[in-house]
């Protein structure tokens, strides 16, 4: 009984002191800003993580918008369970033709890349949305469908409170730099290689 009480005050007194210290940590951060956030890697999760950003922007009552890039324009699970949460609340353009080994021609690419890409810029100039979701703007910027400086520009002169979330693989090194915040989705193990194809309500 005296070992299993000593257990315990030694576990809260532990518990106690790395409260102390984070909440020492929270309160050391006083800055508020809009935050330009990359997912990139290999890994599966990128465009998710991103829609679940989005859902939590909805719940807190902003105003938000999509681009998609490269993608064709087929109904995803993500799209229709966000119309009917916040339709309202959302802009969503899906301006891809598909991805890039399907329309083998880039000039229809690099032309849907930049419309885009005007897309998007407009959704940065309005006053009213202040979380923006680029999904696969990685992909157009990795075949050079867009020119990275100019990118990589306005998305550093955006809104003080715009938040921009960017995904797909391979980001380029200037975007990377220029963001608040990248992750890395890894690749671990993927059903994909057991011949297990895509299935509605995982992929789409």
């Amino acid at each position: 009984m005296a070992a299993e009480t000593d257990d315990t005050a030694r576990h809260k007194a532990k518990m106690a002191n790395r409260k102390a210290i984070q909440d020492a940590e929270v309160a050391s951060k006083t800055v508020q800003k809009g935050l330009l956030i990359v997912h990139t890697g290999k890994g599966k999760g990128k465009s998710t993580a991103a829609w679940g950003l989005l859902v939590r922007a909805i719940g807190r009552g902003l105003k938000c918008g999509v681009v998609q890039f490269g993608k064709g324009a087929w109904q995803t699970g993500e799209r229709t369970a966000i119309e009917r949460l916040g339709g309202d609340q959302v802009e969503w353009h899906t301006l891809g033709e598909g991805f890039t080994w399907e329309t083998q021609d880039r000039n229809r690419d690099v032309e849907a890349a930049q419309r885009a890409w005007a897309k998007a810029r407009e959704l940065m100039a309005n006053p009213a949305i202040r979380l923006i979701v680029l999904d696969e703007l990685n992909i157009a910027l990795r075949y050079d469908h867009l020119a990275i400086g100019e990118v990589v520009a306005a998305l550093k002169a955006r809104r003080p409170d715009q938040h921009i979330v960017v995904t797909g693989r391979n980001a380029k090194p200037e975007l990377i730099e220029a963001a608040d915040l990248v992750t890395e989705m890894t690749l671990v193990k993927h059903h994909f290689a057991s011949g297990v194809k895509a299935q509605e309500g995982i992929e789409f």
